[in-house]
């Protein structure tokens, strides 16, 4: 099983925008996905890019995709990696590919000296707890997550 993984170019995004809808079908939140091409586009491959983003190949064909960030811990004085997707597509799951894709990014932290790569599980996914248990990744407990996103960020953000 030829199983591939490279950097994604700007040809990409709107592959990369399919993944990211078909991960918010499987999420149960399509509705929430609002970015365009031009979107994906300015933020993966613009100037001022704040993500990175590989494409995962499987005899030369697209079957997924991973986005990532850096991070920054004070405890550590070091960056971190943080995945903000990993998609495999349904009929290439269980082929090791998604795997072979942490395990890339896992490689890239650590050749950037990072002293974490992390990234998030919504609570009812159990197979994708289970495939990230099975590997030895811990789920972060004590840590509770918040977001201040659309009205709520505007209206705080224009407050005096």
């Amino acid at each position: 099983m030829s199983i591939e993984i490279r950097p994604a170019t700007r040809a990409d995004a709107a592959l990369i925008l399919h993944y990211i809808r078909e991960l918010a079908i499987y999420e149960k939140a399509e509705h929430e996905v609002v970015a365009s091409v031009a979107d994906i586009e300015q933020s993966l491959f613009g100037d001022a890019a704040s993500a990175e983003s590989l494409i995962c190949l499987q005899h030369g064909q697209p079957i997924g995709y991973a986005v990532y960030f850096f991070s920054y811990s004070t405890w550590l004085g070091k960056s971190g990696l943080y995945l903000e997707d990993l998609y495999i597509t349904p009929a290439a799951r269980g082929s090791g590919a998604g795997k072979r894709l942490l395990r890339h990014l896992a490689q890239l932290a650590v050749a950037r000296g990072c002293g974490r790569f992390e990234w998030s599980v919504l609570d009812w996914n159990q197979p994708a707890i289970d495939f990230y248990e099975s590997f030895g990744a811990a789920a972060q407990s004590e840590w509770i997550r918040y977001r201040l996103a659309g009205d709520a960020l505007l209206q705080f953000a224009e407050q005096a």
